[in-house]
């Protein structure tokens, strides 16, 4: 179900197309809900984001054609953290990320920056945040994709927590006779 390459256009008309495409929707950055999807998809399994996806698209009739605006490319993107998690900014290092954009046939526009070279995962994010921006298919995609992996993700994160909590120690300061 991969979209198929879009025909080579000159810089000034993909830019164009492009910037009328995304008017239909808030970019990632502005729409906070948006983010956090975006997140959620980004650092899921593959495997099982695949699988969300397939059940998803068995449900659709008709499934949405798409047009690649920036077909998967592998690059690199710089880490930046900040001292104390508060503190001054720092570039960390570099990551490996894979990236693309898509257009569905209607003009809604999904993107995609996934950790590592997973094509395949880039592109079954950027589908997805498409389908979440077309109000006639949000309601199914949060049901049959978003809420699956917000599950996983919580119970991963329990499971992380409570082993974390299995090695915690407790210090304790004992009051000694000549102290008392």
């Amino acid at each position: 179900m991969a979209p198929q390459q879009a025909p080579p256009q000159d810089a000034a008309s993909t830019e164009a197309a492009s910037n009328n495409a995304t008017s239909k929707t808030a970019a990632p950055g502005q729409d906070p809900a948006r983010a956090a999807w975006l997140g959620l998809l980004a650092r899921s399994d593959p495997a099982l984001l695949a699988a969300r996806m397939e059940a998803l698209t068995a449900e659709m009739d008709p499934v949405p054609t798409s047009r690649w605006l920036r077909a998967p490319e592998t690059g690199s993107t710089m880490i930046r953290g900040r001292t104390g998690g508060t503190g001054a900014p720092f570039n960390l290092g570099e990551m490996t990320v894979t990236r693309c954009t898509l257009a569905l046939q209607d003009g809604t526009v999904g993107h995609a920056m996934v950790p590592g070279r997973d094509r395949a995962h880039a592109e079954r994010v950027a589908l997805a945040d498409a389908l979440l921006c077309r109000p006639a298919t949000r309601a199914m995609v949060e049901r049959e994709v978003l809420a699956p992996l917000t599950d996983a993700a919580e119970a991963k994160a329990r499971d992380r927590a409570e082993k974390a909590e299995a090695t915690k120690v407790d210090f304790f300061t004992m009051v000694r006779g000549e102290d008392a």
